[in-house]
């Protein structure tokens, strides 16, 4: 039977690497970005007889996979046994072991073993072997790095926090980031809420809101919004676009200015498009906004929330400019052209490309939760923006695939029109300055980096 084992020394005492493991969102956390993983269903946590189903998409197979929890120890193991699933056996032994006061080793061992006997490990057996070391080295390096995070704000109580979005890729993420960390999330949803879950309805479509959930909340984190993404920009399209922004933010903000007991503060999600197209020159949060469809977009986006800032509520209007990773996003969408072969450079490959990675993107909404002196304006962005060529070589050089094939702008114009110019064509070389200067720290300042940390290369 193969047996696979990682250990890591984690800086977090064992009692409390332990207790991130409990929370809801660990799961989600420590599944790969590259992996295409679905929870189905769960039945309690990690305690004794805690049941999860995942699906999953390998290629072309579609799996279901069923596990059970057993053999826990409260501070020290836990352990996730297959009883339906891909290999012939799988028994993954968690454990957290103390070093000292301050640092503890967290240890993954893996019994396993392949269907088909000596056929299936002379088959898969080297491929399964390279994916589990690929996929724990990711997992490691994000528990140490979210433990991290939370621990830069020691003595602070756990927040209630409010998010609308939370369906979305930014959201979901988000979600398991703070509830890992301690932090209760209450999600905005459009359908009636499930009984028991952290949930409140709210319908920007008819003006509904549950203010009863708003209501003594520490923070709101504001990011719906209808995706940019569509064949064309139709005037259909870009009205729903607008009002999914400016009409859902101005619903939530009224909604706060009138409650007896408001949040201190709202971070409402805005869009480095807020520049326009500004070529190579480089523009700060003291920039003045852009032409075009997307500066006109974030302008009136800003805007809606001055009800919020009005009331006395802290505001912080989040510029967030490409989010680099591997479970959705351009990312994501661009990744089978280049394995194929078929990446290339956008037009001139000129255009600036101001990206962040989507662990940064969360570390920088917790840093704005937690800083009181941070409103207005932030640009949530890397401090190192690349053009699209640099990106394009990048990208390339990571999974070992040959960038020739560059798409010239016509064809762009041609089969998007002027989503086509605004998302591929246009670009804006963006400064993040107020997070730079407020302390925060990156994980990923470095594009290649970033990329091989959400590629697992």
């Amino acid at each position: 039977m193969p047996i696979y084992e990682r250990r890591t020394l984690i800086k977090a005492p064992a009692a409390e690497l332990f207790a991130w493991h409990t929370r809801p969102g660990a799961l989600e956390r420590l599944v790969p970005p590259w992996e295409h993983v679905r929870v189905v269903e769960r039945s309690g946590g990690i305690e004794n007889g805690a049941r999860t189903v995942i699906q999953m998409r390998k290629g072309p197979l579609r799996l279901r996979w069923v596990a059970v929890h057993r053999d826990y120890q409260e501070g020290r193991q836990f352990v996730d046994e297959q009883v339906k699933g891909p290999f012939k056996s799988w028994h993954h032994t968690h454990r957290v072991i103390p070093a000292d006061a301050e640092r503890s080793f967290l240890e993954d061992e893996i019994a396993y073993r392949l269907p088909l006997g000596a056929l299936g490990r002379r088959l898969a057996g080297s491929l399964v072997a390279r994916d589990l070391d690929r996929g724990f080295l990711f997992r490691h390096r994000r528990t140490a790095d979210d433990i991290a995070r939370h621990r830069e704000y020691p003595g602070r109580a756990p927040l209630r926090i409010v998010l609308s979005g939370a369906s979305g890729l930014i959201g979901r993420n988000l979600t398991a980031f703070l509830t890992t960390g301690g932090h209760e999330v209450i999600r905005l949803v459009r359908r009636p809420p499930h009984p028991g879950a952290s949930e409140a309805r709210w319908d920007p479509a008819t003006g509904a809101i549950d203010s009863a959930a708003l209501d003594g909340a520490d923070a709101v984190v504001h990011l719906s919004g209808r995706s940019l993404v569509a064949p064309r920009w139709t005037g259909k399209v870009k009205r729903e676009i607008w009002d999914s922004r400016e009409a859902s933010t101005r619903l939530l903000c009224e909604s706060l200015a009138k409650l007896s007991d408001p949040p201190r503060t709202l971070i409402a999600a805005s869009a480095i498009g807020f520049y326009g197209n500004r070529g190579d020159h480089s523009v700060s949060e003291a920039s003045p906004p852009g032409a075009g469809f997307l500066a006109e977009l974030c302008q009136a986006w800003e805007a809606a929330t001055q009800p919020a800032s009005a009331a006395g509520i802290r505001v912080a209007n989040l510029r967030i400019g490409l989010v680099l990773t591997a479970s959705g996003g351009l990312l994501d969408r661009i990744l089978l052209p280049f394995q194929l072969g078929l990446g290339g450079a956008l037009g001139s490959g000129r255009q600036y490309m101001s990206w962040i990675a989507l662990d940064d993107l969360l570390g920088s909404i917790l840093h704005l939760l937690r800083r009181d002196d941070l409103a207005g304006p932030i640009n949530a962005v890397a401090p190192n923006p690349v053009t699209n060529r640099v990106f394009t070589k990048a990208l390339g050089r990571v999974i070992r695939r040959p960038t020739i094939l560059p798409a010239p702008a016509p064809v762009l114009k041609a089969l998007f029109g002027e989503l086509g110019q605004a998302l591929f064509l246009d670009g804006a070389r963006v400064a993040g300055d107020r997070l730079a200067d407020s302390g925060f720290r990156f994980n990923h300042p470095q594009l290649e980096g970033a990329l091989r940390f959400e590629l697992g290369r």
